[in-house]
């Protein structure tokens, strides 16, 4: 009689983790440092107060207050006001971006289109400028004193003004419209471009054509993207920063905390750390709520 002895096999699952683990090691490291850490700080910042006596010139009481920040900020109107200003630049801002950003990209990747590349490169350049720099010729054609389009206006009797109270949120807009569209066209146009030949083909010999095909057939494959750009540019509308704070030298009226990154960087300038930590913290808390309800709104799957 003979023994056989049992022969180990290794998992494949096991062996494929090992052989992808060096490769992912390096991200979740740099992932963990740059966004992980930081993040858990000000949440624990954000949970204390420091406190001082004799006008700022005794000593210094840093004070466990719980969630005392947080009902701080939620009762301070510049905060609250803030980002009701963001919310209104939003909703205003990015359904028209999106719409168009979409328009151009299906535009391009029609049939009869010609000069796709230049088209396709010429709605690209905004991206690549600065954002400060293209606040700043923005701010050139905005100011009340040197706009050409101001004094146009007012050459013909017509009292306009891109800087009051009423009309800051949609010269931001503007401008964040005229930097980010063509980013989200490239985008779009990309998922356009993947869409099977084979299905254009049938939906051409159904008779469906044009712009029906585009809004019945290409809209509805490249609805990920859509979503996709939708949550970047929820992102990006609550990061709202270099342009407002541009803005304020031809707008003295707009106030230092126009947006909510604009007042906690305030607060940070007056060494309140641990209520710009709340505030931050806050900030990224409404950005990952509203960020999960558009995916939960969105959840119907694309086949």
């Amino acid at each position: 009689m003979t023994s056989t002895t049992p022969v180990r096999r290794r998992r494949p699952r096991s062996r494929g983790l090992r052989r992808a683990l060096p490769f992912v090691l390096p991200f979740l490291a740099l992932f963990a440092i740059v966004y992980l850490v930081p993040t858990v700080y000000a949440v624990v910042q954000s949970l204390f107060a420091v406190k001082r006596s004799g006008l700022g010139l005794g000593g210094v009481q840093v004070d466990f207050v719980w969630f005392g920040n947080y009902l701080r900020a939620f009762s301070d109107p510049g905060f609250l006001g803030s980002l009701g200003r963001v919310l209104l630049i939003g909703v205003i801002q990015v359904p028209l971006m999106l719409i168009i950003a979409l328009a151009l990209a299906l535009l391009i990747d029609s049939r009869v289109a010609t000069g796709k590349r230049f088209f396709r490169l010429a709605f690209f350049v905004p991206y690549g400028l600065p954002g400060v720099i293209a606040a700043l010729v923005w701010s050139f054609l905005y100011a009340p004193t040197l706009s050409p389009v101001v004094q146009a206006a007012k050459a013909v009797g017509i009292d306009l003004s891109f800087v009051s109270d009423g009309m800051i949120p949609f010269s931001i807009a503007n401008i964040l419209t005229w930097a980010w569209t063509g980013y989200n066209m490239i985008l779009l146009y990309s998922a356009l471009q993947a869409i099977p030949a084979d299905i254009m083909e049938a939906a051409a010999l159904d008779g469906c054509t044009g712009w029906r095909a585009a809004l019945q057939i290409k809209v509805p494959l490249v609805r990920p993207a859509l979503l996709m750009t939708l949550v970047f540019s929820i992102i990006g509308t609550a990061q709202l920063y270099n342009e407002p704070i541009t803005m304020k030298s031809i707008a003295p009226n707009l106030p230092s905390d126009y947006t909510p990154i604009m007042a906690a960087m305030k607060w940070l300038s007056a060494n309140d750390f641990n209520y710009a930590a709340t505030l931050s913290v806050i900030v990224g808390a409404v950005v990952c709520l509203l960020s999960v309800f558009v995916f939960r709104a969105s959840a119907k799957r694309v086949d």
